[in-house]
């Protein structure tokens, strides 16, 4: 089966400063694959670059068997990209947020309404949807977020760092809402070692670096760790 998003010695340069380093991946259809870092690592641009937002400066990604280099039009059609810093409009409702998007996506009216009302159901933001997006909790934005993000069904969903300066308890709930989601392949960066734990698979990264790509319990087991943690300390001593 061909991979929802292969990269093959992926390079991003600023400058003297390589932020992402002949990186090698090959992320499976269907499964909630974490890129895994500190602050620094390189998974921020790893996700740019793998959404067509930023170009490489050698290697090269292939998403759904387009190159993301020459066929960034029919990559963006089929995928979702929610970065760090969603541009929601705080002047405009829940409800006038997700037809802002759909509308971007190019969907009739007659498919925005039965999509629309699914996914209000499906993020439990229903009773919210003549809220402003402005006095939305951080937690609930995060959620109508990743609302705009599916109006149009797309294969791939990529997050980047969505639970960042989220509390605990909506961070589970995004996390359940994520774990219902079908047909869709789900990338998702993160710092956190137990968000890293709920993934299918995870690549380790440091300084542009991929030290391991694994699932988490083979990962663990590999470096003879109890957590990801000490596996991920271990990784690094490593490959100095």
């Amino acid at each position: 089966m061909q991979p929802a998003i292969e990269t093959k010695k992926l390079t991003k340069k600023f400058g003297t400063n390589i932020a992402v380093n002949g990186l090698d991946l090959e992320i499976r259809k269907g499964e909630i694959f974490g890129l895994v870092g500190p602050d620094g690592a390189g998974k921020s641009t790893t996700m740019r670059l793998i959404s067509t937002a930023m170009t490489p400066t050698s290697g090269e990604a292939v998403v759904l068997g387009f190159n993301t280099k020459t066929q960034e039009e029919e990559i963006r059609d089929r995928i979702g990209y929610m970065p760090q810093r969603f541009a929601l409009y705080g002047e405009l409702t829940v409800d006038e947020n997700i037809n802002f998007f759909a509308e971007i996506y190019g969907l009739s009216k007659a498919e925005i309404g039965p999509k629309k009302k699914e996914l209000l159901e499906f993020t439990g933001m229903s009773k919210f949807a003549d809220r402003r997006g402005k006095n939305l909790s951080g937690g609930m934005q995060k959620k109508l977020a990743l609302a705009t993000n599916l109006i149009h069904k797309p294969e791939i969903i990529m997050l980047d760092e969505p639970t960042l300066g989220v509390d605990p308890i909506s961070r589970r709930e995004f996390w359940r809402i994520l774990y219902g989601l079908t047909d869709v392949t789900i990338v998702v960066t993160t710092p956190y070692m137990d968000e890293a734990e709920r993934c299918s698979r995870i690549a380790l990264i440091r300084e542009g670096h991929l030290l391991n790509c694994n699932t988490p319990d083979e990962i663990k087991r590999q470096y003879g760790t109890k957590s990801l943690e000490e596996a991920f300390i271990k990784a690094i001593e490593t490959t100095k």
